[in-house]
């Protein structure tokens, strides 16, 4: 319960017109009322309100979108798309929650606990012999089932975000 109340004390109402990057390693709840171009890197709940237009490559934990957005979407916890929301890109949600009368034109790959080596590629968005000399070399944690890799996403995206990957 102390978690939540502290993610509560840390809420961001963006109602503006803005351009760059966010990037924020702390649960947030961060709502976005205005108009975003750039990217957003989020822990914790981002909202994009229902007047919103957002142009972004966007990554967080809990994404629930009302408004217009157009770009490469990775939700690792939930993805919800409201009623009056339409999304032009790809997907990625570990969990997907689309309401009746929200419009999505891309496509949607389900984020899995596991993934192989080529998931992990497309995910990071870096080549396969990257992610193959990392495993090969132990700098990314995973474990060899017959001749493949599987790694867990979690640890994969703690990894990550430790910067032990350059």
């Amino acid at each position: 319960m102390a978690f939540k109340k502290k993610l509560e004390e840390k809420v961001l109402d963006v109602d503006a017109s803005m351009q760059g990057t966010l990037s924020f390693k702390d649960p947030v709840n961060l709502r976005i009322n205005g108009k975003f171009e750039g990217t957003l890197e989020t822990k914790g709940n981002l909202t994009i309100g229902p007047g919103a237009v957002v142009v972004a490559d966007i990554v967080g934990d809990n994404v629930i979108i009302g408004g217009r957005v157009k770009g490469r979407i990775t939700a690792k916890e939930r993805l919800t798309l409201l009623p009056q929301s339409m999304v032009e890109g790809d997907i990625f949600p570990a969990r997907l929650n689309i309401t009746e009368g929200a419009v999505l034109e891309g496509k949607c790959s389900m984020l899995h606990d596991f993934l192989n080596a080529q998931e992990v590629a497309r995910y990071l968005e870096v080549d396969l012999n990257s992610i193959m000399d990392w495993a090969n070399s132990g700098k990314l944690p995973g474990h060899k089932e017959g001749s493949d890799w599987k790694f867990e996403r979690k640890t994969v995206d703690s990894f990550i975000a430790s910067n032990k990957i350059e």
